[in-house]
C-alpha cells in the first residue's frame, strides 16, 4: 500500500471564549492555517486535491458549506474543493484519516486535513438548541433511540461524571490533573515549545500569538473554589476543557508529491483506527480503540514515545491511563485541552500538530493520538516522526 506523509502541521493559538478571536469570522480563522500550509511548504496551491475540514457546530457562520467558505477566504484558488465533516470532537482527526486514506489509495496526492471552530460566535449545541427554542422538530434523538437506551438525551457531562465515578476519581484527583495540565502548558510556552506549530492571527487588537487560556498560577485552592456542574458531582469547569476559538491544519502528501514539490516529510502515517461503543457513557471509547490500534499496528505500548489523549474532562485521560497502563510522563507533555482549550472541530489536527513537533523536538519516533467523541466513538492515529 502507498504511504501517506504529513509535510506540515500548524495551528492558531487558542482563543478564550469571548477572547482574542471573538471578533474574527470562523472562516477567516480557518483561512489562516490554510495559508500557512502553502507559505511554509511552497507547494502550488492549485495542486491541492481537496480540503477536508472538521467542524462540530455547523450553524450560523459555520453553515453553508463551511469548508468551502474557508477555502474561499484563503489564498487557495477557487479550483480547490472542500468538504465539511462532523465526527464531533474528533472531526479534524477524522479529516486526517480521510486525507491519508485518499493518498494511500492513490486517488489523490496532496490533501489538507483541517478544522475550525468559533465557540464564541457559534456556541456549542446552538445547531439544535435554537431549533428547540423555536419549536422546530423533536431534536437529534428520536423516540426509538430514547427507548432503546433509556435516555432523554445523550450528555457528555453525564458521561464524564459516570467515568469519574466508575474509576473512583475524586474531585481532588481531577483538580490535581487539571492543575498539572496548566503547569505543563505554561512551561511549554516559556520554553518556546509551541513556536514551530503556532500561526499568528491578525486581529483588530493586533497579532494574536499565544494561547490565552493557560493559567501558570493554577492551584488546588483556586480549583477547589469552583462549583460543580451538577449538584453532588465532581466535574467542574476547572477540571474540564475550555471553550475555545481556533483552527488547525496538516498537509498530507504522497511519495510522488514529495518528489514533485521537493517536500521534506515531518511524519509518516502508521495506523488509522476508529471504533464505537456505548453512546451513554460515551467518552470511554478511547480505551478499546487504543488497544485495537496497537494490535493492528503491531506495536507494544512501550514502543510509543508520546501520547496525546484529549482532555475533554480530566476523567477521560485519567481513565485511559489507568486502563491502558501507559507511562504518565509520556502523556500530554505540553498540557492539554484543560489548559490550552478545546476548539471542538479543530482539536484533532491541533493535537496532531503538537504531537508531531514534540516528537521531532525530542528525537522520538512514535506518537499515538486519541480522543473521545460524541456518540461513543473514538479515533486513534499513530504516526512515525521522520
Amino acid at each position: 500500500m502507498a504511504q501517506a506523509y504529513i509535510v506540515e502541521a500548524v495551528r492558531t493559538p487558542g482563543g478564550k471564549r469571548k477572547g482574542a478571536l471573538a471578533g474574527s469570522h470562523p472562516a477567516d480563522i480557518g483561512a489562516v492555517v490554510l495559508n500557512a500550509l502553502v507559505d511554509r511548504t511552497g507547494v502550488d496551491p492549485a495542486a491541492i486535491d481537496d480540503v477536508i475540514l472538521g467542524c462540530v457546530t455547523q450553524a450560523g457562520e459555520q453553515a453553508f458549506a463551511f469548508g468551502r467558505n474557508v477555502v474561499l477566504a484563503s489564498k487557495l484558488p477557487q479550483s480547490v474543493p472542500a468538504v465539511t465533516i462532523d465526527r464531533q470532537c474528533g472531526s479534524s482527526q477524522q479529516a486526517l484519516h480521510f486525507a491519508a486514506q485518499a493518498v494511500m489509495s492513490g486517488t489523490q496526492d496532496l490533501v489538507v486535513a483541517a478544522g475550525a471552530e468559533s465557540m464564541t460566535r457559534v456556541p456549542m449545541m446552538s445547531n439544535f438548541t435554537l431549533h428547540a427554542q423555536a419549536g422546530m422538530g423533536d431534536g437529534p434523538w428520536p423516540r426509538s433511540i430514547q427507548q432503546r437506551f433509556g435516555i432523554a438525551e445523550f450528555s457528555q457531562f453525564h458521561g464524564a461524571q459516570a467515568i469519574a465515578d466508575k474509576y473512583g476519581f475524586t474531585r481532588e484527583d481531577m483538580d490535581g490533573f487539571a492543575m498539572r495540565s496548566h503547569h505543563k502548558a505554561a512551561a511549554a510556552i516559556a520554553a518556546g515549545a509551541f513556536d514551530r506549530e503556532i500561526v499568528p492571527v491578525e486581529t483588530l487588537q493586533g497579532p494574536f500569538v499565544q494561547d490565552e487560556g493557560v493559567r501558570a498560577d493554577s492551584s488546588m485552592e483556586a480549583l477547589a473554589g469552583l462549583k460543580t456542574l451538577a449538584e453532588g458531582g465532581t466535574i467542574t469547569a476547572g477540571n474540564a476543557s475550555q471553550m475555545t476559538d481556533g483552527a488547525s491544519a496538516v498537509l498530507v502528501a504522497s511519495e510522488a508529491a514529495l518528489k514533485r514539490f521537493n517536500l521534506t516529510p515531518l511524519a509518516r502515517i502508521h495506523n488509522l483506527t476508529v471504533t464505537a461503543g456505548d453512546p451513554v457513557i460515551m467518552l470511554e471509547e478511547p480505551i478499546p480503540a487504543t488497544r485495537r490500534a496497537l494490535e493492528r499496528a503491531g506495536l507494544k505500548l512501550d514502543d510509543i514515545d508520546l501520547f496525546e489523549v484529549n482532555e475533554a474532562f480530566a476523567a477521560i485521560p485519567m481513565a485511559w491511563l489507568q486502563a491502558i497502563g501507559a507511562d504518565p510522563d509520556k502523556l500530554n507533555v505540553h498540557g492539554g485541552a484543560i489548559a490550552l482549550g478545546h476548539p471542538l472541530g479543530a482539536s484533532g489536527t491541533k493535537l496532531m500538530a503538537t504531537m508531531i513537533h514534540a516528537l521531532r523536538a525530542r528525537g522520538k519516533r512514535y506518537g499515538l493520538q486519541t480522543m473521545c467523541e460524541g456518540g461513543g466513538i473514538a479515533n486513534v492515529t499513530i504516526v512515525e516522526a521522520l
